[in-house]
């Protein structure tokens, strides 16, 4: 009886230990995101960028949820207010990625996606009466904005909106293919890639004989011919070809302009033979691999906004893993894929309970170790006297 009450006792204290590290974790979430909103509603250019970071780290690090729901609720209507106190390009940039992050880890359904998908695209192809940066956006904020679409667009499987809505969407994304700013036709380049892999406007003809409905702003019924949309598509491969074989003179350097031919040969394959680029990379040593447009524009976006960073994220993130269908190797962690999350945040954390146990477990090897060396020399010095 005494044996089992004492595994009682024990269990019970391991109980309120994860009860009470919960508890913590959520007051420090919950202080964390308010501290960072209200820089985001009050703070300098500065600060809001830093914000901004922050907060879209945190979507990352607690993955999809509760959480990463909460905070794009709470975040969604101050990072659209932030969009109208000022252009500066580098807050804007921070605005749009921490945006991409929050909606890609934490949104409920395709329209809260599609919501903030919306936002970004009034940055990118802004209209009169539309709530964002009235004046016309940099370059950067552009390649961010297309980016950032790109990225939420690649969750959007079986999304169906508007033909029409496709065809401003593809005839924009087309004209900035003949912009001076290289990063922004690589940009624009991968979205329409995008687009084309998800083969929506072949499911439109297929089902309209040629012709799509669609409205204007106003309600009014229009059609709009799929030859129309093809031709598009022709443009499109048509740029695609010359910037695979751009000489120079847009743009700056030589590892640039590389980087664009590259992009735009592989976009031109697979206009033409519906080949996507294959991309591998190690993290760990062990292959990560991309094997669709899709998959691609979510590695690129991913390895830009976690930096340095990234390795480490995708072998300690399951969500990131279960994104890309990677398996890092796991190396003196026997048993850590059957544990749970709040065990997991305990066994890393430097300050917890369970590192604390074990410092002090060592700490009295140590000291034990040490008491029997002094013995044994104390002993060896007793012989040599006697």
């Amino acid at each position: 009886m005494s044996v089992f009450g004492t595994e009682e006792v024990e269990f019970n204290k391991e109980s309120l230990v994860d009860e009470a590290i919960d508890a913590l974790f959520e007051k420090r979430f919950a202080t964390l995101l308010h501290q960072c909103l209200n820089c985001i509603k009050k703070g300098s250019s500065k600060e809001i960028s830093l914000a901004s970071r922050t907060i879209g780290l945190l979507a990352l690090t607690v993955g999809p949820g509760v959480h990463a729901q909460e905070i794009l609720e709470e975040s969604i209507t101050p990072l659209s207010q932030a969009f109208n106190s000022g252009s500066e390009s580098s807050k804007i940039i921070s605005l749009l990625n921490c945006l991409a992050v929050i909606t890609f880890v934490g949104a409920n359904g395709p329209e809260e996606i599609e919501k903030s998908m919306q936002i970004m695209w009034q940055i990118i192809h802004p209209k009169l009466g539309s709530n964002v940066i009235a004046i016309k956006p940099s370059a950067p904020i552009i390649t961010t904005a297309v980016s950032s679409w790109s990225f939420l667009l690649t969750t959007m499987d079986g999304w169906r909106p508007s033909p029409k809505l496709w065809q401003e969407s593809v005839t924009y994304l087309s004209s900035l293919l003949d912009n001076d700013d290289r990063s922004m036709r690589i940009a624009a380049g991968e979205a329409l890639s995008l687009i084309f892999e998800m083969g929506s406007l072949e499911k439109f003809v297929a089902e309209t004989k040629g012709y799509i409905d669609s409205s204007d702003l106003e309600g009014n019924k229009t059609k709009v011919r799929f030859s129309h949309i093809q031709g598009l598509k022709g443009k499109i491969l048509n740029q695609a070809r010359d910037l695979s074989m751009e000489a120079g003179g847009k743009g700056s350097s030589k590892k640039d302009l590389n980087n664009q031919r590259n992009m735009f040969r592989d976009v031109l394959e697979f206009l033409e033979y519906g080949y996507p680029p294959e991309t591998t990379m190690k993290i760990g040593g062990v292959a990560l691999q991309t094997l669709t447009w899709s998959q691609l524009i979510q590695l690129n976006f991913l390895k830009r906004f976690l930096g340095g960073g990234f390795a480490k994220h995708m072998q300690e993130s399951e969500f990131l893993q279960d994104v890309f269908g990677f398996t890092p190797k796991r190396r003196n962690l026997v048993g850590y894929d059957h544990i749970s999350n709040t065990e997991k945040r305990t066994y890393k954390s430097p300050n917890s309970v369970v590192n604390k146990a074990r410092t002090q477990q060592l700490n009295k090897q140590r000291m034990l170790s040490e008491g029997r060396n002094i013995g044994h020399f104390a002993i060896c010095v007793g012989y040599e006297d006697s």
